[in-house]
């Protein structure tokens, strides 16, 4: 890989009692990249953020962070921020005087301009003399990575950041790790959105009890999937029922009884991305309006339950 690691992970073994959380896992994670985490509850995603943080060790293998092994004690690689579990705040204390104390713990010494600049960021300058114990859960995420952004991180570690975001919120969320990632910094999420994690992230990590299942581009992740199921409206729907029922390789699942129609016009097409294409080509040719086109379930989507179908946990590791 040509591009500087921001991660790197050979062998990462962690156990909790007999419990595996994580499993031989190797990870590379470039800098200047958002890179999403991905698995069912108990797959060892909040394990892996942990480990990253510094939060935790692992038992087995080697981790490089920002160029620096990871040795066996507790303490935060430099360079590195971010969460699990919710960002820690003070519920007595206002927006700004969160930050500033929790600058002071972490040895530094924000000043009044980088807190406010940092409540900026996330959308929150409304609010910043405001206690945080009337926050929403939305606003109190965005008041941990203004928090997180204080530190001005190389590494950027972030466990369901979107959780409780409204629009407006999950915007300035988006904008921020945009904007950080343009200016070289590594980001590295997990999300139970997929929607969030196709907008952002360039690669993302797939895990299942413990193991990736997969890591690479999303690109690589869609064209190694299966078939998928499209959602079609077009300005004549006996019209593409014909050509959809003439072009190989496509099938309308609606008359299979697998998805029932609830609007008029509406047809489920499952389909390799060569067939659909040729579909959508005839359907030009013969005058038809394609006026919508989308998966019902995205690729992402399709590919995480293919990949770790497994009776539901109750928890996260």
């Amino acid at each position: 890989m040509d591009t500087p690691l921001a991660v790197r992970a050979r062998g990462i073994t962690k156990c909790f009692g007999d419990v595996v959380a994580l499993d031989e896992i190797d990870l590379d994670v470039a800098q200047g990249q958002i890179h999403g985490v991905v698995g069912p509850n108990g797959a060892g995603k909040t394990t892996l953020l942990g480990l990253l943080l510094g939060l935790a060790v692992a038992d087995e293998g080697r981790l490089e962070i920002l160029d620096s092994p990871v040795g066996r004690a507790l303490e935060a690689p430099g360079g590195v921020a971010g969460f699990v579990d919710g960002p820690g705040l003070y519920p007595s204390l206002t927006a700004r005087k969160n930050l500033a104390a929790l600058a002071a713990l972490r040895g530094g010494d924000a000043g009044a301009a980088d807190i406010d600049d940092a409540l900026g960021q996330v959308g929150l300058t409304d609010v910043a003399d405001d206690r945080v114990r009337g926050f929403s859960l939305g606003m109190r995420q965005r008041l941990g990575l203004a928090a997180a952004l204080l530190t001005r991180p190389r590494l950027l570690v972030l466990d369901e950041p979107a959780n409780g975001l409204d629009p407006a919120g999950k915007k300035h969320v988006h904008g921020v790790l945009t904007r950080l990632a343009a200016d070289g910094a590594t980001v590295v999420l997990s999300s139970h959105r997929m929607d969030d994690l196709e907008a952002l992230c360039s690669e993302v990590t797939i895990l299942a009890t413990g193991r990736i299942v997969f890591t690479g581009p999303l690109g690589k992740l869609s064209a190694e999937n299966q078939e998928l199921d499209y959602r079609l409206i077009t300005s004549d729907e006996e019209a593409a029922r014909r050509l959809a029922g003439d072009t190989s390789g496509v099938q309308l699942i609606d008359e299979a009884g697998v998805f029932t129609r609830k609007d008029a016009g509406v047809l489920v097409a499952r389909a390799l991305v060569p067939a659909l294409d040729e579909l959508v080509m005839r359907l030009v040719r013969e005058g038809v309006a394609v006026r919508e086109l989308a998966p019902v379930v995205s690729p992402l989507e399709a590919a995480f339950l293919a990949l770790t179908e497994q009776p539901e946990q109750e928890s996260d590791r």
